[in-house]
């Protein structure tokens, strides 16, 4: 039988086709640099084949390096769902689990689960990542992330996905605005026009677009934020106006501004937050419990506000 890669070498190679570095690469095997080349020679030994062009400028990664690469991270990421599927078989969340969260639930969704999620699984070590959507997925299918929490529509590409729940979109502007003035409130041509949007790889631009599906198309300013943060800051200059998520409007994105937020006419755009995470993951058994935990936490808060509505306004 022919000798096999082991999965070290497997990283090794990994580390320096994303790197293109050997001095970084080592650095991200936790290696020195000496040990990260013997562990590629002797890769490419085994294959039989030259993954690495080497000289004193640059690495190239060969394309049938590339090739390897490629089928190797998919080749670990099984390695580690099968590691996950011993250890969570004997206690479900528990120890390390990493997930990644899009900037726009972040800030807004996380400090409201997260002591309670502590206090639920104090076994559990989670390590967040925040980062934009493509990122994190694909962060998720080269198994550095176990779970990734975005919003959907997106095309995951055949990612697991779990609906938590819907979050609608407010219209936000400066008190006093015109388009306020409106009994009903929707995306018309007029308001649309107004709009501003993130910047691309953003996916509440993307939603913000597809509100806009039948009216004009929003932003001709060509005005964009690299944040939520931003964009709000710019609604308060007077630049435009925005859609802002529900759970940042609840979170008190808009306090101490002079900004005011109104809920929009039925059928309201609204985005799904979702978890995700690779079909052959052995963690989906931990998928389901975090997500039935976030959806908990989010109910508890929902009734939370319909018991204080009339002593606070959380558009404000």
């Amino acid at each position: 039988m022919a000798s096999l890669p082991s999965l070290r070498q497997l990283k090794y190679l990994i580390a320096l086709a994303e790197q293109r570095n050997f001095t970084r690469a080592a650095v991200t095997c936790h290696v020195t640099q000496s040990t990260l080349s013997a562990g590629l020679k002797e890769l490419e030994s085994t294959l039989g084949a030259n993954l690495v062009e080497r000289d004193r400028q640059r690495v190239v990664i060969t394309p049938l390096g590339a090739e390897v690469a490629a089928r190797a991270r998919s080749l670990i990421a099984q390695a580690e769902d099968l590691v996950a599927l011993v250890s969570g078989a004997a206690e479900p969340m528990c120890g390390t689990l990493r997930l990644g969260v899009i900037p726009t639930i972040a800030p807004f969704l996380l400090p409201r689960i997260l002591p309670g999620l502590r206090a639920k699984y104090p076994k559990l070590k989670l390590l967040l990542r925040e980062d934009l959507t493509a990122n994190l997925l694909a962060r998720l299918r080269s198994a550095q992330l176990d779970f990734a929490l975005i919003a959907l529509p997106y095309d995951t590409g055949g990612l697991l996905e779990r609906p938590l729940f819907d979050d609608e979109f407010w219209l936000a502007g400066r008190a006093g605005d015109p388009a306020f003035k409106e009994k009903r409130l929707a995306v018309t041509t007029p308001i649309a026009e107004r709009l501003l949007l993130l910047e691309e790889g953003h996916c509440l631009r993307e939603h913000t677009l597809a509100a806009c599906a039948r009216s004009a198309t929003p932003n001709p300013s060509g005005i964009e934020a690299t944040s939520l943060l931003t964009l709000v800051q710019m609604v308060e200059s007077g630049i435009g106006l925005a859609l802002v998520p529900e759970i940042a409007l609840k979170s008190g994105l808009l306090q101490r501004t002079g900004l005011v937020a109104r809920p929009l006419a039925a059928p309201a755009p609204r985005r799904t937050l979702a978890l995700v995470t690779r079909p052959s993951s052995a963690r989906t058994a931990e998928l389901q419990l975090l997500a039935d935990f976030i959806v908990e936490a989010h109910k508890r808060e929902e009734r939370a506000v319909l018991t204080s509505r009339g002593r606070r306004n959380p558009a404000r």
